[in-house]
């Protein structure tokens, strides 16, 4: 995968009953293909599904550059991933919910939102600033 000439998944895609799996997983395979772009792995949110599976960002990249969407699946599924349904969705809504949480991030959180669509202040969300950005909202 080039993330320099198009978008990973949204965010909000599931496999395995999580969401921002399938973005992680093209985003490992352009970090792998050096195809990386101006996108962040591991960021915040990958770090996020890293704790909860209790994997290293590297082991991740490299299962996912190395098999089959399904395999990998599988992989995931047998390797690392005895968490229950209520402990998934859980962890989405923090996810899909997480905003800045410092006054800091929130100043970035506006220069970006404000450089895409400065109307756009009901974009209050990592994951939709991230949808709007690459053109899903």
């Amino acid at each position: 995968m080039d993330l320099t000439k198009t978008f990973p998944r949204s965010p909000k895609k599931k496999a395995l009953g999580l969401v921002h799996i399938p973005r992680m997983i093209d985003k490992s395979k352009a970090y792998q293909a050096q195809k990386l772009g101006e996108y962040i792995f591991p960021c915040p949110l990958d770090e996020m599904i890293l704790k909860f599976l209790e994997i290293d960002f590297e082991t991740f990249a490299q299962e996912a550059y190395n098999k089959e969407e399904t395999d990998f699946f599988t992989w995931i599924e047998n390797s690392c991933l005895s968490r229950n349904i209520k402990e998934k969705e859980a962890l989405n809504l923090e996810i899909l919910q997480k905003k800045p949480d410092t006054e800091e991030k929130h100043r970035k959180f506006v220069e970006l939102r404000d450089k895409v669509a400065p109307s756009r202040t009901d974009i209050d969300t990592w994951v939709d600033l991230i949808d709007l950005e690459e053109n899903r909202l």
